[in-house]
């Protein structure tokens, strides 16, 4: 925060000094991210995690991790895959289906590219939330200042979410 800011408090409160800049395929994003964990048999979000876009995803993994959901398998892409991550998940009793990665000078075997494609249907389950939070409830941009009341918003967004799926679900009387 610029020294400057002190001398006018009411700049102060307009800025959020909490959101961080990040990049993603040459194009930049500033604010926060929402990290979830869905049930993949039903689609309700189990989890969630709201931090500064400069937050990578690996880095909330383990929070994410729910004993009671319906199967033991965890599925993400590969920025979740690590050596630590993959012993974690062992010890906890998951079983990874995390996505395997290419490294700078290694490709992923037939084998692997066959397991990623399969994991994919699984895990496109959790692009199915964001895409209907974004076109169904047009949670685009969830405008506050400061981490507290975005994470307020998030978790309502979230709720909402579920409850919309709830209502998919539910068998309407005739």
């Amino acid at each position: 925060m610029p020294a400057a800011w002190e001398k006018h408090p009411a700049k102060k409160v307009q800025k959020d000094i909490e959101a961080r800049w990040t990049q993603k395929n040459g194009k930049n994003y500033y604010g926060y991210k929402n990290h979830i964990a869905i049930d993949t048999q039903h689609k309700f979000i189990r989890r969630y995690a709201v931090t500064a876009a400069n937050v990578h995803d690996s880095q909330r993994f383990e929070r994410l991790l729910d004993r009671r959901n319906i199967s033991p398998r965890v599925y993400a892409d590969s920025a979740y895959r690590s050596d630590e991550h993959e012993r974690r998940l062992l010890r906890k009793g998951f079983t990874s289906r995390v996505h395997h990665r290419t490294w700078k000078d290694q490709t992923l075997t037939q084998r692997q590219q066959k397991e990623n494609r399969a994991r994919s249907r699984i895990r496109a389950r959790v692009e199915h939330v964001f895409g209907h939070q974004v076109k169904s409830m047009r949670q685009t941009l969830v405008r506050g200042i400061g981490l507290a009341r975005i994470r307020t918003r998030v978790a309502l967004a979230n709720l909402a979410y579920n409850m919309s799926r709830l209502a998919q679900l539910r068998p309407q009387p005739a």
